[in-house]
């Protein structure tokens, strides 16, 4: 039914500089109450760089004692940083803001050396990430009580405290923003952190840590634990279970936020958990295809698809579906595919092969099953961690595509009938962060914003997130959420105080 196309990439030599000289922000031991620290037994883990398979360095891997030492630490710094005022903490988050902001440039060259993206997303993402030490320096002064109705002879008030030490395990796919949207609402609070970050990349984690340190947050107040993907688990599971630690907060797999769920459970602690997200993009007759096409692609394709609220289903209306279809793959035939150092590249490499193993995978069992490879397919001719931006027409709803989180550059293209059918597909997945739709007819909108099982809807809109807004989802994809005036919430606890005799 469609021309099956080559796409076009211009072949870059990926650039081979040495990690120290992309950024001054480089750290690789991790820090611990204001101290730059390794191992105790001297361990390190390497990090890569997946567009060139170069090793850019080691960092510090550490186990469960240090972990162990990190949360006493942040734990005895809780009890100064919570009684600073708020405006202090205010002061010091727009500090940490600013210093961001003047350092985008070497930030972002850092972020692309170790997760990929092209270097405009990642200093995209670095703004992204400083917003919300601006937004919650402000809401630090925000975090108002109640005054509850009189009672005869007694009156009663509601404050909210800070719950106290926090945990958080950040991913690869944002490591600058994961951070500061916990992080900013944490110190906000006047909570204090233990954060572990992915290991695929901590040098961002490492350089925000640089960052608070010339802000002047006090020792104790951030932590960073690094550890190898083999440490990893007994990191996490001392986290989750340590008595110190009053908050945990995860973004990352469902499969791992339910093993986190169940050791938090030990000990009874508040959890947020961001989990998987499999997100429905609907395109209906009545939308503008031009304006639908676009909003596709930026969805699908942006950070080379590795985003949890990524558009990982395509659904388009029977009787535009030829015609989108057609200009989908035009649009993501003009993509540049390359080393994110390099000027123009819009694609850069996937977080490691066995991310692209995965898409492989997946385009491999839709087409078994009847799809049609319209552009891309396979693994890029760059090599290492590369896979083509693809587009797949006819996947049958029950191809692996349609089932699982992609996390890659590939776009599965399912045609439906009718306005029914495309949110019952939509909705028939256990997780459920975002979903898009695009239309023109207005009482559908309200109709289909309010039937998709998601936490974040988007309408002729395809970039949703803010600092101002709440994220999060429904059914497996978590609790809690994150950003806007309910992200302070998950750090903050009532005490209701009753004065008698009055």
């Amino acid at each position: 039914m469609f021309a099956i196309h080559t796409l076009q990439v211009l072949k870059r030599t990926p650039a081979r500089l040495p990690v120290r000289h992309y950024t001054q922000y480089l750290k690789e031991h991790a820090y611990i109450n204001g101290a730059w620290v390794s191992a105790k037994d001297g361990n390190t883990f390497t990090v890569k760089n997946p567009a060139t398979g170069e090793e850019l360095g080691r960092v510090a891997d550490l186990g469960v004692a240090e972990t162990q030492d990190a949360i006493q630490k942040a734990y005895d710094a809780f009890y100064t940083w919570r009684d600073t005022s708020a405006k202090e903490r205010c002061e010091i988050l727009k500090k940490m803001f600013a210093l961001m902001v003047q350092n985008q440039d070497d930030l972002a060259k850092l972020m692309t050396a170790e997760q990929g993206k092209p270097l405009a997303e990642a200093k995209g993402e670095i703004m992204y990430a400083a917003s919300f030490y601006e937004w919650f320096a402000e809401e630090a002064k925000r975090t108002y009580g109640d005054v509850s109705p009189a009672m005869t002879g007694k009156r009663g008030i509601t404050i909210r405290q800070p719950v106290g030490v926090a945990g958080m395990i950040t991913p690869w796919n944002f490591p600058s923003g994961m951070i500061t949207r916990k992080l900013g609402a944490a110190l906000a609070a006047g909570c204090t952190a233990v954060i572990k970050p992915a290991e695929d990349t901590p040098y961002s984690a490492l350089a925000l840590a640089m960052i608070a340190e010339e802000a002047g947050l006090p020792a104790g107040c951030m932590n960073i634990v690094t550890s190898s993907r083999e440490n990893t688990p007994a990191v996490g599971k001392v986290i989750c279970e340590s008595p110190l630690v009053a908050k945990m907060s995860f973004t990352g797999s469902t499969a791992t936020g339910k093993i986190l769920l169940k050791q938090a459970a030990s000990t009874v602690k508040r959890v947020s958990m961001e989990l998987g997200g499999n997100a429905p993009f609907l395109v209906f007759d009545s939308a503008d295809v031009d304006t639908a096409v676009a909003g596709a692609v930026l969805a699908k394709f942006r950070n080379m698809g590795q985003t949890c609220v990524c558009a990982n289903r395509i659904l388009v209306q029977d009787g535009i579906y030829d015609e989108f279809s057609k200009k989908m793959a035009v649009a993501v035939e003009k993509f540049v595919v390359g080393n994110g150092m390099e000027a123009g590249v819009t694609q850069g490499p996937l977080i490691n092969d066995k991310a692209v193993q995965k898409v492989e995978n997946q385009v491999k069992d839709a087409v078994a099953l009847g799809a049609k490879v319209l552009i891309g397919g396979k693994r890029h001719e760059l090599g290492h961690s590369f896979f083509e931006p693809t587009v797949l027409a006819d996947v049958p709803k029950e191809a692996l595509a349609c089932r699982e989180e992609t996390f890659g550059p590939m776009a599965p293209l399912i045609r439906f009938k009718t306005e029914e059918e495309a949110v019952a597909i939509a909705n028939a997945c256990n997780v459920g962060l975002a979903g898009y739709f695009c239309s023109n007819n207005i009482s559908q909108i309200w109709r289909v914003a309010e039937k998709l099982e998601v936490g974040l809807v988007g309408v002729n809109e395809s970039i949703i997130s803010a600092e101002t807004t709440p994220f999060g989802g429904v059914k497996e994809t978590g609790m809690g959420r994150e950003g806007g005036k309910y992200g302070i919430d998950e750090y903050l606890q009532y005490k209701y105080i009753c004065f008698g005799n009055i």
